[in-house]
Order: structure tokens, then sequence, then C-alpha cells
């Protein structure tokens, strides 16, 4: 409610705007009387593309109708009942519009209350211009809102001048038409005795004399008003070309930024509504002008007067079809883009958006959009303007749309759900270039007409680069090819050209962006986090950041080259890490349970300095998607000595078996998580309730567990042989005398040589001791005994 309360302290044009927002389709006594209420809805949890959402928002206008219902109830005396039939026929009302669609009820209110929020945020800007934000975007805001003013009182003063030439040359013909009848007069006369014609030829004469240099001086007066008219549209076409630079040129351009950015993980690029408002604005002002210099153009010809004035009528004309042609083909947009790794045969969606269409009453005659998927290569010949009408590299099946007009929001828009790209046609490929470095983009184009088919404008946008790919196996490399082109493309680049080379530190931001993003987390990447990539990257040692602030890292480093002495690329290697974070371990590392980004050795320097059975969880450098186990504890095989051990890797496979909290749960030699907190703190609220229920179909159940055949805490242990295995405890609800673990029989050493513990090598082994645990008990016993 307290959006509302401020919103009801708007004044002037912010009022204005704040009461036009409703009508019949959402009456202001609605939000009034319910502003708590709908303050407190979930209605951005609902995703207005997917239909499955429907069921959510039916869900919030059956509350709202009976709010309504219960607010009517309550309503006592003599005004309160009127107010109850009042918003009682509003509830009727509501349900009766929107109970076919209630998606359109949750895109009315959504944009209510964002724009009440807009205004009430704009308001407060303007009356405390220090308290905005830092990057200044009030003072951008307030500057173009201001020029929009000045637009308004140059269109409003050119109409009054407009008005004032056409009252003049109205004036101007009727006395050219009483110039012509004494002339009619004069002639007349001629046929007239002498006596009596001299003296009113002479009346004649002098009126015709006075009246013919009013009329020259008439002329000159007309040609001055056309003139000084013609000159401050010029001023007016002027600024408002450079208002449209500034809207499409500066701030549309950085809201596909931020929608690029997107792509990576960036912040929302943030709602249209704004730029909408501004682009509605310019196409109003600019069709005001571009009537005005029609109507001025309509004047000359009905009284043509020789001078400079047709040939400036001319190119401003020209000059706003130009600024309204600029400003549609500009605001033609993609609000939301296809994905950018595309898989062939596989459903999809998109958005599309004319900023201007309700402005320019385009959806009277609702336009089609077509989508079609073309080359890097076609893209730079479409935007050359060459001729490739027809091509395309791939078939798009469900590719066409009519655009709808939203009455509620005001919006133009084509959504597209169900595309599916059915084949892909490759160019040839040169070089190293792999087939996931080949981009591709899909082209939504469109015609319509304005203005009574005055003017004809055909449309078209290019989406984000996209990746297409067949399997995937292919997307990890896919996603590395969007993520530099996201990150390091520029505004305005010849399609889809992008640096080979970018300084370390810009894709240290590019990655933690991405990190972010993918595991939901506040916590980054550290400093020292990115110096550990820096060495993994560059194949260094350094330890000092300012060491790699100037280096420069190449496309070939980030994904085409492997690391040395492994058979994956840096990227392949991080993208592993994202992966196996946010499929299993977000929880752990927004805990900051898990360090990760450490090498062998300086988890061994640190692990070292502190008592033995204290461990900590680093990514593996050996195994994409890896990690690793390290603690410290006394050698077995050599007394009074200790050193760090590794456990082999786990992945994303293994802990789909068993979670990390359980296989750690399951080690009882790991006590203290690095630096010294005791494991139970930081895990057991992760870990699988034991299971105590009975089993009743007869079988025994399961239970797998992590188990390291070493006693750690033992002074100077004996090796056994054996690696981890998968302990099957009988259920303890069933009535059996004996608890079975079953050890699988090896011979290799349980760590390898660097310290590592294989576990795959016995997963065999426990899915037939699994197998055999799921034999009805009898069948088991007698094939023992047998």
């Amino acid at each position: 409610m307290a959006l509302w309360i401020q919103a009801q302290q708007l004044q002037g044009d912010a009022l204005h705007q704040m009461q036009s927002l409703y009508g019949q389709h959402f009456p202001i006594e609605v939000r009034h009387y319910l502003a708590q209420w709908l303050e407190a809805q979930p209605w951005d949890a609902i995703d207005l593309e997917n239909q499955q959402d429907e069921f959510k928002a039916k869900r919030l206008l059956d509350g709202l109708i009976q709010e309504l219902q219960r607010k009517a109830e309550h309503q006592m005396g003599e005004d309160g009942f009127l107010l109850k039939i009042k918003l009682g026929h509003y509830a009727t009302q509501l349900k009766s519009s929107y109970d076919p669609c209630p998606l359109e009820l949750v895109r009315c209110v959504k944009h209510i209350l964002y724009t009440e929020q807009r205004l009430v945020q704009e308001a407060s800007n303007a009356s405390s211009p220090g308290s905005g934000p830092v990057d200044g975007t009030p003072q951008r805001y307030q500057q173009i809102n201001q020029t929009f003013e000045e637009l308004r009182v140059m269109t409003h003063d050119t109409e009054n001048d407009l008005r004032k030439l056409q009252h003049s040359q109205e004036y101007f013909i009727i006395q050219y038409q009483e110039s012509l009848r004494i002339q009619a007069q004069l002639s007349s006369l001629a046929s007239i005795p002498p006596a009596e014609r001299v003296p009113r030829e002479s009346g004649l004469q002098s009126r015709k004399s006075t009246l013919e240099a009013w009329l020259t001086r008439e002329a000159n007066t007309l040609q001055k008003y056309r003139q000084e008219l013609a000159e401050k549209h010029q001023k007016t076409l002027a600024l408002l070309r450079k208002q449209q630079t500034v809207i499409v040129d500066d701030e549309l351009i950085q809201w596909k930024r931020r929608q690029q950015l997107t792509g990576n993980g960036g912040p929302s690029e943030g709602g249209l509504d704004i730029l909408q408002a501004w682009c509605e604005k310019l196409a109003d002002m600019i069709w005001q002008n571009r009537q005005q210099i029609r109507r001025v153009e309509h004047l000359t010809q009905q009284l043509p007067i020789p001078g400079p004035t047709e040939e400036l009528l001319t190119e401003l004309n020209a000059t706003v079809t130009d600024i309204i042609s600029a400003l549609v083909t500009s605001t033609f947009i993609i609000e939301k883009q296809p994905p950018q790794v595309l898989k062939t045969q596989t459903k999809f969606s998109a958005t599309v958006r004319l900023l201007v269409g309700g402005k320019l009453n385009v959806h009277m005659n609702p336009p089609q959009v077509k989508a079609t998927i073309v080359s890097e290569q076609q893209a730079k010949a479409l935007l050359k303007n060459e001729n490739t009408r027809n091509e395309s590299s791939g078939e798009i099946l469900n590719n066409s749309c009519v655009m709808e007009y939203h009455q509620t929001t005001g919006t133009l828009s084509a959504h597209f759900r169900t595309m599916s790209l059915k084949r892909i046609k490759r160019s040839d490929r040169r070089g190293a270039e792999s087939v996931t470095e080949e981009k591709f983009t899909v082209l939504f184009e469109s015609q319509f007409s304005v203005g009574g088919n005055e003017l004809v404008f055909h449309v078209k946008t290019l989406s984000l680069p996209v990746v297409v790919i067949v399997h995937g196996s292919q997307d990890n490399n896919a996603t590395a090819t969007v993520l530099w082109d996201n990150a390091f493309s520029e505004p305005g680049r010849v399609p889809f050209v992008v640096p080979d080379k970018v300084l370390w530190p810009q894709l240290c931001e590019a990655l933690n962006m991405k990190y972010k993003s993918e595991v939901h987390s506040d916590r980054g990447l550290s400093e020292d986090i990115l110096v550990f990539l820096a060495q993994k990257a560059f194949s260094s040692s350094s330890n000092n950041p300012e060491d790699y602030c100037n280096m420069t890292i190449t496309w070939s480093q980030f994904n085409r080259e492997s690391l040395p002495g492994r058979n994956f690329t840096f990227w392949q290697w991080f993208d592993g890490v994202i992966e196996l974070m946010k499929k299993h371990l977000k929880s752990h590392w927004n805990d900051g349970a898990i360090l990760g980004f450490l090498n062998k050795q300086q988890a061994q320097d640190m692990l070292m300095s502190k008592p033995n059975s204290t461990f900590l969880l680093r990514f593996s450098d050996s195994e994409i998607g890896g990690i690793t186990i390290a603690w410290v504890a006394e050698n077995p095989n050599k007394a009074g000595e200790r050193m760090v051990w590794n456990l082999m890797p786990f992945t994303t496979k293994d802990f789909s078996i068993r979670s990390l909290a359980d296989r750690i749960s399951d080690l009882n030699h790991l006590l203290f998580l690095y630096p010294n907190q005791p494991k139970e703190e930081v895990f057991s609220r992760y870990c699988t309730p034991p299971n105590s229920k009975a089993v009743g179909d007869g079988y025994v159940k399961p239970e797998i567990k992590q188990v390291v055949k070493v006693e750690f805490s033992s002074p100077n242990p004996e090796p056994s042989p054996g690696n981890s295995f998968m302990e099957h405890a009988a259920s303890p609800t069933v009535n059996q005398h004996h608890n079975f673990t079953i050890y699988p029989s090896m011979n290799d050493s349980m760590l390898d040589t660097e310290g590592e513990f294989d576990l795959e090598e016995t997963m065999d082994m426990a899915r037939q001791v699994e197998e055999f645990l799921r034999q009805p008990m009898e069948t088991q016993w007698s094939g023992q005994q047998s």
C-alpha cells in the first residue's frame, strides 16, 4: 500500500499519467480500495509467455474478485450502500473481462504497478537530485523530459503560426478575388457612355491600385511567414533528430547492450516501458510536425508565390519522412531473444515488439512477422542493403506470427512460442574454426503502412548471434563462443566481429558475471581465485595480481588450445566447474565450505599447518567438473610423519548417486573443515536422514556409503588392500540376526601414486552387490548355502 500512498502525492503531468493508467479495463476505485492486497501479490512470479502459468493467474483473478466482494459486503451507511453496489459491479465486470484470459489481468496490473513505481521514483529524484543513483540516470531522464517539453512548446508555436498563415492566406485570396471583381467591372464599363463611365472608372481604378499595392505587400508578407515557419520547422526537426539520437542511439542501444550481457549472467536489462513512452512521444511530435509541413505544402499549392520556400518545404518533407522512418525501423526490436545456443529439432521462443506501434495505430491492420535464420555473411549483406531476399541458412518451423496489440499496456508485439530449427546449412570453415565457432542470427521481418498508406515500412531486426548445435556435447564450446561475443562485442559492429584478444581483467569480469549467475550466488570470484585462474590460463607461477593486469588472453588460449598436459581447454575446465557447482554444490559454495580454486601444492601448504583430520575441497586440475577432498593425516607407512591425501575426484555422476554431504559424513577420519570448523556444523543439515521405515515387500533396502579402507587415526596402521566400497546395511526393521558389509576383492593399492583415490574402479562391483541385495531374502540365503 506504500506505493499507492506515494502515487496519490503525484502532481502535474505525472498525476495525469498515473490517472491515465485506469479505465474500464481496471477501475481506479479497485486500485484504491484493494491497494494493500494488490501490492502484496506475487505478480512478478508469473511468466506472461508461459501458458502453464495461466493457472496461477486464474488464482490471482479469483482472489481479486473475492477481495472486492468482501470489501463490498463490509460497506455501511448511505455512502457505503452506493460503494457496495459499485464494487460489486466492478467484481462482475473484471470477472467477465479477464476470466477467459487471466494472464491479461496479470499483464495489466504489472504494467500499472511498474508505471506507478517509475513515476514515483522520477518525482522523488526530481525533488531531491542528490539522492539519485550515482550513474546519473535521473539527470539523463530529466534532460530528455526537458527536451520533450521544449519540443512541445516549439510544435505548439509552429501550429499557431500555421493557423496565422492560413488565416492571412485566406484573407489574401478574398482580396485577390475582390481585385479580379474590380477588374471585371472596369472591363464592363467600356459599353457605357463616357460621361457615365469616367467617374465610375476613376473610382474603380483608385480602389484597384490601392488593392494591388496591398496584395503586393501582403504577398511579400505571406512569403515571409512561410519562410519563417519553414525555418522554425527546420529547428524543430533538428531538435527532434537530436532527441531521437539520444533515445534510439544511446538509451535503446544501452538497453540492447544490457540485454546482451544478460546472456552472460548480467543483471536484467530492465523494462521497455520508459523507452516506449519516449519513442511514442517522439512519434507523436514527428507526426504532428509532418502534418504541419504537409499543410504548409497544401497552402503553397493553393497560392503559389515565387521564392525559396517551395524548395525548403521539399527538403523539410524529406527530412521529416527520414526521421519517422528511422524511428520506426529502429524501434522494431527483439524483446525476448531466442536462445543463443540453438539446438536443432528443439522448440524455442522469441518476442519482437514495435515500440511505436500503438501510437501510429499499426494494430488497426496487424502486420505479420516472419523469422529466418541467416549466416554471418548474409547478415553483413543485409546491413549493407545488398539483395539477399529469400536467402537463408536453414529452415525454421512455425516462423510466422501476427503482431498483437495489448490494450492494457499499449504494446504491439509478436510472440513466437513454438519455433524449431529443422535443419541448418553451414558454410565452409577455414583453419582451426569448428562448428561451435560459426555464428548465425535470426532475422525478423515485417511490413506495414501508417497514415492511410501514406508511408509503407519494411522493418527488420537481427537477433544476437546464435551458435547452432546438433548434440548436447557441443553445448560447452558453443557457450564459449557466445560468452566471448556477448562480453567483447561493440555497438554498431559489422556482424559479428569481436576482438581476437582482450585484456585479462576484461575476461575476469565476464567469468565472474557468468559464474555468479549460473551458481545463483553473491559469492563471486575473489582476487585470489582470479590469480589462480590466471596461473592456469597463462601457465604462470606468479602470485601477484598486478602481473596480470596488462596481460592479454587470446580466443585460442581461452577455448581452442588445450592446457599444458591436458586434453581440454581453459574454458572447458572452468565450465565444468560451473556445471558441477550449479547442479550439486551450490549451497556448499554459498556457505563458504568449498575453497575450490586451489592446486595440490596450495592445498598441501594450507593443510600441513593444521591438525590431523583437517580437510578442504578443491577442484580437480586433471578432470573436467571434478572436485576432490584433500586432508592431512599420519603416513601409514612411516610413523610420526604427516602427509596430505587427495581422494579421487568426484563428478556430477558421483553426486547423482550420493551427495557430497553424505560422503563426507561417511568418512569418519575427516573431522574439521579448513581452517577449523567441525564438519557436522557445516554439512549435517544437508545429509540424508537415515531410513527408519519398515520394508514391507520382502526386500532388503540397501544403503550406499563412502568408505576408505585405511585407519588414518592409527599411529602406525597396516595398509590394507582395497579402495572405496559401497556398504549395504540391512534395514533395521527386517528381522535379521546379522549385518553384512561386502568388500570388493582388490589387489591394487587404495591410493594412486599421487595420493588420489579411485572410486570408479569399484562401481561395477558395487552394482553387482546392489543387484544381489535386491533379490528376495530366501533366494539370497539359498544361494549362500549352496
